[in-house]
């Protein structure tokens, strides 16, 4: 069970007591993995998480905990990481043929070599949806991840005016990125920060996200304040968290490498 350390450092996170320790690689089932180590001043045990899309693993630990008892923890937990592992959706990588969804509706990949590479809506002939691609086929998954880049910004900018106006708070920043931890971040300062992966899902599944992260502008916290208050901004705050609860896995598990 070979764990390499490519960086050591530590970072506080809100005001949680939470701070990063290390990231290392962890070879498990084939695959070498990510691996962050988390300190929590809260926690009593080590916990092993396995990121959205099995794109990387997290382990918590009580403070201070020697290194060689989180080496030790996760070793024990090897078969139930294959297990998990082997289970999750296989990751398909994105290329002419396959569908992937468009908030939230599925749409064909079209490649079209003879134009400049940019990335077009529109229908096949059969009237299937479909997302057209233009350019240099080795470019195609690059072009996609940065079409959904461009559609997050339009789509979570707008929302997060909405929401920050009805709670009379603004962000300080907005970014985009791609997590695998987690689809969206507000910072104690005002940085909002979204997965544009997000574009994936429906459309009050985007909504729901930029509500979760504008409340927080008012509530650092997931208290009942703070759900209460997500729940005025979007009235369907259960059903879209369970819905990213289920499917968000398949979204994450997405190559776009």
């Amino acid at each position: 069970m070979p764990i390499a350390l490519f960086k050591a450092t530590t970072v506080r996170k809100r005001n949680t007591g939470r701070s990063l320790v290390k990231e290392c690689l962890h070879e498990v089932a084939g695959r070498t993995l990510p691996l962050r180590i988390v300190e929590n001043g809260r926690a009593r045990q080590l916990t092993l998480r396995i990121d959205a899309g099995g794109r990387s693993l997290s382990v918590t630990i009580p403070p201070g905990l020697a290194r060689g008892e989180v080496n030790r923890f996760l070793k024990r937990q090897q078969d139930w990481l294959e297990e998990r592992l082997s289970k999750l959706p296989k990751r398909p990588l994105v290329r002419p043929g396959i569908r992937i969804p468009l908030r939230g509706i599925p749409h064909a990949i079209v490649h079209v070599p003879e134009r400049r590479g940019t990335v077009t809506i529109g229908r096949k002939d059969d009237g299937t949806p479909a997302l057209f691609v233009h350019g240099e086929r080795e470019h195609l998954p690059r072009r996609l991840a940065d079409f959904l880049k461009k559609q997050a910004k339009k789509d979570i900018e707008a929302l997060v005016m909405k929401h920050t106006a009805a709670i009379n708070k603004r962000a300080k920043s907005i970014r985009f990125r791609d997590t695998s931890s987690r689809w969206g971040s507000c910072t104690s300062d005002g940085k909002l920060s979204f997965s544009w992966r997000i574009m994936m899902a429906p459309k009050p599944i985007i909504n729901y996200l930029v509500a979760h992260e504008v409340a927080h502008l008012k509530q650092m916290n997931h208290g009942p304040k703070f759900w209460k208050l997500c729940e005025e901004l979007c009235p369907d705050t259960e059903r879209c968290k369970d819905w990213l609860k289920r499917n968000g896995t398949a979204l994450q598990a997405i190559q776009f490498e």
